[in-house]
């Protein structure tokens, strides 16, 4: 996004107030239908920009809703980030360092997102990737329709589709297969991810859609998509001529450094050195993945207008976090950079004002006590996210002086308001600087300038004192002294 395009959500100009609810009855409670992708940048819709994509369904929720182009996640994998956005919380001290083991839990003190709507009268449904501790029911989900997680596979069978259509080796979700609502595997529906996956997970939550009618319900779908094995939707193959893309501006072969993941699983599916037509290849299959998504959020709202709940429903479409996909030279999700930490966030319905765009930086775990505020809902001790409710009536345009972003024990990051960006790498002693206002591709790392050494004093402070609010396992350290 360009820069003059990201200071005009600055200061929405106006706050359209929503038609009252109500019934017979009084107030009428409103339904949540929550969204979430897999990998997707914030950057690959054709509302933020992008002509390479076509997305109408969701560019029409756009002006019908508002859109926050600064939201962010925190840690840079499905399995935190959704466990935050459930618990509302981040998951940092003890926790980081079980999160290569698999091993995060929700402390059972804390109550999750889902749990909470139900006690406070809403239907619980969902629909999709489960990606997080547990079960969908033991997180307050009172139904599952088309649940998609790991395991079940018949023993001995592989995935569906065992290489994707650029040739690579599938290597994620080989053993997943479609739930019961008794949790019971349907391994006729595939095995892995396959073309179809995304479209059952929306025929499910469609189903259970129809079925919860009138009474309030809170539906959380997941799609996989834009996530790796990339197949091409179905019908769409080579819908998108690769050639024609082209390639971010900052595009690199391989990583200048180590992130701290070069060797991970995402960076292996296309080994570095990697070539422009590689990359475009990949490229051509995830936009069509992206474009399948917004068909799919398109089927939902079409559904929720054929029963007559449109009007009395809050939508909410995100995602996990984004992806390199060839930017800065990686290709996984497992860094700080931008394209990786924004996530796409678009908002509509009740008391959410039409075709405002917001600068106000945010996280993933702010959804929930937003909605809480949006339903009349009072969100629990345990939640540590701020509602948005207030940037959306006008009456703030920030809610945070700062965002802080964190990986295993090899990136810890801060991005200001105003647009000045901070990584630092405690693995390797290294720090980058950046203006992502200036410089929204991250290209001119500013570190090693002279006249920015009090900025990164006064960053470097700001971030030790995020860290020991938060009991960072990593140190504090002073990060001034290491430049390039």
């Amino acid at each position: 996004m360009s820069a003059s395009r990201l200071l005009l959500v600055f200061g929405a100009a106006a706050w359209l107030a929503a038609p009252a609810l109500t019934s017979a009855e009084g107030p009428r409670r409103p339904h949540v239908v929550l969204i979430v992708a897999d990998d997707l940048r914030a950057d690959a819709l054709g509302f933020a920009g992008n002509a390479a994509v076509r997305t109408p369904h969701l560019d029409r929720l756009v002006n019908r809703g508002a859109v926050f182009p600064r939201a962010s996640c925190s840690y840079p994998i499905c399995n935190v980030s959704r466990s935050e956005m459930l618990a509302g919380r981040i998951f940092l001290g003890s926790e980081v360092n079980r999160v290569a083991s698999g091993g995060l839990r929700f402390d059972p003190a804390w109550t999750l997102w889902p749990e909470h709507m139900k006690r406070s009268g809403w239907y619980t449904i969902y629909s999709g990737k489960w990606h997080a501790s547990g079960t969908p029911w033991l997180s307050g989900f009172a139904e599952t329709a088309g649940l998609f997680s790991s395991g079940g596979a018949p023993s001995g069978l592989k995935a569906t589709i065992a290489t994707t259509p650029t040739g690579r080796a599938v290597t994620g979700y080989t053993g997943w297969t479609f739930k019961t609502d008794k949790n019971q595997p349907l391994p006729e529906l595939g095995v892995g991810l396959t073309p179809a996956t995304d479209g059952i997970v929306t025929d499910r939550a469609i189903e259970a859609i129809r079925r919860a009618g009138e009474k309030p319900f809170f539906i959380q779908i997941n799609f996989v998509a834009p996530h790796d094995p990339l197949h091409w939707p179905p019908g769409r193959e080579n819908a998108i001529d690769y050639r024609t893309l082209p390639l971010p501006a900052n595009f690199r072969a391989g990583p200048a450094f180590d992130t701290g993941n070069v060797a991970g699983r995402d960076e292996r599916i296309v080994p570095a050195p990697r070539t422009a037509d590689e990359v475009k290849q990949e490229r051509a299959i995830y936009f069509s993945l992206v474009e399948n998504v917004d068909r799919q959020v398109g089927r939902i709202v079409h559904a929720l207008e054929e029963g007559g709940q449109l009007p009395h429903t809050v939508i909410i479409v995100t995602s996990d976090h984004g992806l390199a996909l060839g930017s800065h030279g990686l290709m996984g999700k497992q860094n700080q950079y931008d394209h990786t930490i924004n996530v796409p966030l678009v908002m509509a319905g009740p008391g959410i004002p039409a075709g405002q765009r917001f600068a106000a930086q945010c996280y993933l775990r702010d959804l929930y006590p937003t909605v809480c505020e949006l339903t009349g809902v009072i969100p629990p001790p345990s939640v540590q996210g701020q509602s948005l409710v207030p940037v959306l009536r006008g009456q703030k345009t920030e809610v945070r002086d700062a965002i802080f972003g964190y990986f295993t024990d090899t990136q810890r990051m801060m991005r200001s308001a105003d647009g000045w960006k901070l990584i630092w790498y405690p693995k390797i002693e290294k720090v980058q600087l950046f203006n992502v206002v200036s410089d929204p591709d991250e290209i001119r790392d500013l570190a090693a300038d002279t006249g920015q050494a009090e900025r990164l004093e006064r960053m470097e402070k700001r971030l030790g004192e995020w860290q020991r609010e938060h009991h960072d396992p990593v140190p504090p350290q002073r990060l001034a002294l290491r430049r390039p």
